[in-house]
């Protein structure tokens, strides 16, 4: 017999971000608030893989050893953040995104310092706790401000830490290089700026609670005619199409600058050029898909982002330097666009879970991404880098999956 997937969810609780829409219009100062905290979040998340080069050289690190440093890091967010969610979706706390960004002040300082390569994994881990409050958390209050454009607030959220992850690599050509990696114990500021916003993120988020808790809970807006089993069998399909996305933008931004290093005699500074040219080009393809699935629908935009992307992942390892800046542009474009029309669509798929679906989905997104690092720096060590392109260059392939799953939507248009 078949039951509708709202039925199977639990009952919406005030304040907790399982109604969608409260009637009031699109809160854009929340979602600026919660972007610009996600683009210092990420940006000093990002300092960490920009500090690869760096840290090859201080510590005489494997390509092994600097893929178990992204393992470290992402290991923390994924198992974390799913736990995160889970907890908060029942036990909602206003002032969790300030605390959490605490662990990342405490890694970067302990990066700064860190006298062997222990400390640098220990120093990832605590950056990756952080991000393992910060991402669930943020999510669920992006919803909670969409005023029902769901797909713009994930995008306007989301582009903030994508623009981040792109100035990471211009951060440490400009100053840590430089400098030198003690330089990073000055971004420490930057986290000190995210906690006071997040702060007052936080007194929202408060004062939401307490205005919803007076009125009575808010009904989703349509019910989705789909048994349990097809629920769990979707939410499968999408988890693979994340995995597949996070598997290849873990080898080209953990081992780009390693590649054009290798294979064109590029500096160090001008390789972190053009990773940042792909960082770049990732924020603007996030902030592009969510518009356009508020309107499009969500399936339309997926299909278009993983499989529309493989055409070019196919060229990349023939390409000459020229060719190369411009298809990794290309790739973060196209590929990018699809993680704010898969989460919302999962977020659909299971009302009342908003926590637990952006936990679970950023948690698999880094902790995919962490594996993927570790199993391509060994077989970067075994072969070489150039044959680990070549070998992910067929990933987006799995774009194909989204032919199975079920359309829940009708186009929309979004004024």
């Amino acid at each position: 017999m078949n039951t509708s997937a709202q039925s199977t969810a639990p009952k919406p609780e005030a304040g907790t971000g399982a109604a969608t829409n409260d009637g009031e219009g699109t809160r854009f100062r929340v979602l600026g608030a919660l972007s610009f905290s996600h683009f210092l979040n990420d940006m000093m998340q990002s300092l960490i893989l920009a500090l690869y080069p760096m840290l090859k050289g201080d510590f005489s690190l494997s390509y092994a050893q600097i893929g178990i440093i992204t393992l470290t890091f992402q290991i923390t967010a994924s198992l974390l953040q799913p736990l995160v969610g889970f907890y908060t979706d029942r036990h909602p706390k206003s002032y969790a995104l300030s605390i959490g960004m605490g662990f990342t002040l405490v890694g970067l300082l302990v990066l700064a310092v860190a006298p062997s390569y222990a400390f640098v994994l220990l120093a990832a881990g605590l950056v990756g706790t952080g991000s393992s409050v910060f991402h669930p958390e943020s999510s669920r209050i992006a919803r909670l401000a969409s005023g029902g454009r769901h797909g713009l607030a994930q995008s306007i959220f989301q582009v903030g830490g994508n623009a981040g992850q792109a100035m990471g690599p211009l951060a440490a050509a400009w100053v840590i290089i430089p400098l030198g990696r003690p330089s990073v114990a000055a971004f420490s500021a930057f986290a000190l700026l995210a906690i006071g916003i997040l702060w007052s993120v936080g007194n929202w988020y408060r004062a939401h609670r307490i205005a919803a808790a007076r009125k009575p809970a808010v009904a989703a807006p349509h019910r989705l005619n789909l048994s349990r089993g097809k629920a769990i069998f979707s939410i499968t399909i999408i988890i693979s199409l994340v995995l597949s996305k996070s598997f290849y933008f873990s080898s080209l931004s953990s081992y780009l600058t390693f590649y054009l290093i290798d294979k064109f005699s590029l500096s160090v500074p001008a390789a972190q050029i053009y990773l940042f040219g792909f960082l770049f080009s990732v924020a603007v393809g996030t902030l592009l898909g969510g518009l356009v699935s508020d309107r499009i629908g969500r399936k339309n935009v997926i299909w278009f982002s993983i499989l529309g992307a493989a055409p070019f992942t196919l060229m990349l390892p023939y390409a000459d330097l020229y060719v190369t800046g411009i298809l990794t542009v290309i790739i973060g474009l196209v590929m990018a666009s699809a993680f704010p029309a898969m989460l919302v669509f999962a977020q659909d798929i299971v009302p009342g879970r908003v926590g637990l679906v952006a936990g679970l989905f950023f948690g698999l997104a880094f902790g995919i991404g962490g594996l993927g690092a570790a199993v391509l720096g060994k077989v970067a060590d075994v072969k070489d880098i150039d044959y680990v392109f070549h070998l992910c260059s067929f990933i987006p392939l799995m774009g194909l999956l989204t032919a199975l799953l079920p359309n829940i939507e009708k186009k929309r248009r979004v004024g």
